[in-house]
């Protein structure tokens, strides 16, 4: 039986360490990118660490990169036993900033080719009878944040989405899992940081609001919720597990959220964490200090 697994959005961040963890765990790994020029540190470290694993073109906004993609891997291990949908975007912005086409990117990537390589991959593990689906979800997918319209709502998408498949392919032994976790210092902190492009415009009005976020978003990126290897050993975890959940919520700080908007009334949580989400944003200096 077959242990291979394809990850997508593996040239940086969690795609790349979630695809070197599995390699060091035994798994028959293949890690796609949408641009192999930008293979180099996943090599690098792959034999840093001294594991093997097989790098591939894939872009999910594709069809025929994945097709293409995901018939080699069958034709190399003779079937695909875990579906790692990491590949994601996010354009920072107000909803007023962003443009249709802007919005339109993010739902590509996020939504749109995690469907497109879920559908593709699909077939084999229900006619084996067996395979698990991960869909990377974020807090942003349970809990929505200001400036952040396009990817909350692509996130929101997913979680739809996963919930649904995952009745309709458990019959067939296919488990599908949501991983939610909060803020972890990758690329989309850094080169791979989007923002919209009206947010830049010093006449627009949320231009202060926008650059305030941003300055909150450096702090983030210093102070993460959640580390890469988290996210990658529970990956590890849903691909090993018996009977794996729906739903896995990486990182203290994470679940601390999630379980106060599960429980807390409506009105006191937008009191205690909504409203001063806005005016963390609005303030003049933007902090975090005594935020969760």
């Amino acid at each position: 039986m077959t242990n291979s697994v394809l990850i997508t959005g593996t040239s940086s961040g969690l795609g790349l360490e979630i695809a070197l963890y599995l390699a060091q765990c035994g798994f028959e790994v293949y890690a796609t990118m949408r641009d192999l020029s930008r293979r180099g540190p996943l090599e690098r470290e792959a034999a840093r660490r001294n594991v093997r694993l097989q790098v591939l073109q894939l872009d999910v906004t594709d069809q025929a990169s994945i097709q293409a993609t995901v018939t080699t891997v069958i034709e190399q291990s003779s079937g695909i036993y875990g579906l790692i949908n990491n590949a994601g975007i996010n354009v920072s912005g107000y909803f007023e900033d962003l443009s249709e086409e802007e919005i339109r990117q993010v739902f590509e990537v996020n939504f749109f080719g995690t469907t497109a390589v879920t559908r593709a991959v699909l077939p084999y593990m229900r006619m084996a009878r067996r395979g698990r689906i991960i869909i990377m979800s974020s807090i942003g997918g349970k809990i929505a944040s200001l400036g952040a319209t396009a990817y909350c709502a692509s996130k929101f998408a997913l979680e739809g989405f996963g919930e649904s498949l995952a009745q309709e392919v458990m019959p067939f032994g296919v488990y599908v899992s949501l991983l939610e976790s909060g803020s972890v210092k990758t690329e989309l902190f850094g080169r791979n940081r989007r923002v919209a492009a009206r947010a830049l415009d010093p006449q627009g009005p949320y231009y202060e609001w926008s650059q305030q976020l941003q300055g909150l978003m450096d702090q983030l990126a210093r102070t993460p919720a959640t580390t890469a290897q988290e996210v990658a050993k529970t990956v590890y975890h849903v691909l090993t597990d018996k009977r794996p959940r729906w739903r896995y919520v990486v990182g203290r700080r994470t679940k601390l959220l999630i379980t106060l908007r599960r429980y807390l009334p409506g009105e006191l949580f937008e009191r205690i964490w909504t409203r001063e989400a806005v005016r963390r944003v609005t303030e003049p200096k933007p902090s975090l200090e005594g935020f969760v």
